[in-house]
């Protein structure tokens, strides 16, 4: 597998199928318009470098669609695939013992949408409070829970940059 975000090799045997049929689908779900946006971001760097983090503010970060919030930082959503998880080639990393290197997955639609996708993590990811049971669009202001970290997803409603939905996250 060339992408070293979606490496398996380190997973034992049972897990290790479980993660290339989530992995499968995962990969399967891009449309062409999204697998197109991919080869563009990488062939002229318009993706930024790998795991940007920005520090909170009350505004949303300019010029992004989507994004991650946290109580303290701002993970930027590139189109196409988001990986979330322990591994440092993941564009969000999360350091947590009990997260999973390769957790899951955000994938940000060319055209517009976006999916969460749980990687066969061990401990599961959450939406809302509510346990992945297979991929589940996103709208701005869901909550998703890896252990006990917590992120809120955002993007913008319209053309203007207005957040869709901002709101505070608790623990």
């Amino acid at each position: 597998m060339p992408d070293p975000r979606l490496n398996s090799i380190h997973l034992d045997p049972p897990r290790r199928q479980e993660y290339r049929r989530a992995r499968a689908a995962l990969l399967g779900a891009r449309g062409w318009q999204t697998l197109a946006a991919e080869q563009q971001q990488g062939a002229d760097g318009s993706d930024g470098p790998p795991n940007t983090v920005l520090q909170s503010t009350d505004r949303p970060p300019p010029g992004l669609k989507f994004w991650l919030a946290d109580k303290q930082d701002v993970y930027p959503l590139k189109t196409g695939l988001n990986t979330i998880g322990r591994a440092p080639e993941n564009d969000v990393v999360v350091e947590d013992p009990y997260v999973s290197r390769r957790h899951c997955a955000i994938l940000v639609h060319a055209g517009d949408g976006c999916e969460l996708h749980d990687t066969a993590s061990k401990n599961g990811t959450y939406l809302n409070g509510r346990r992945l049971a297979a991929p589940t669009l996103l709208r701005p202001g869901d909550e998703i829970r890896m252990c006990d970290r917590s992120f809120v997803f955002l993007g913008h409603s319209d053309e203007e940059g207005h957040p869709a939905h901002s709101p505070t996250l608790t623990e």
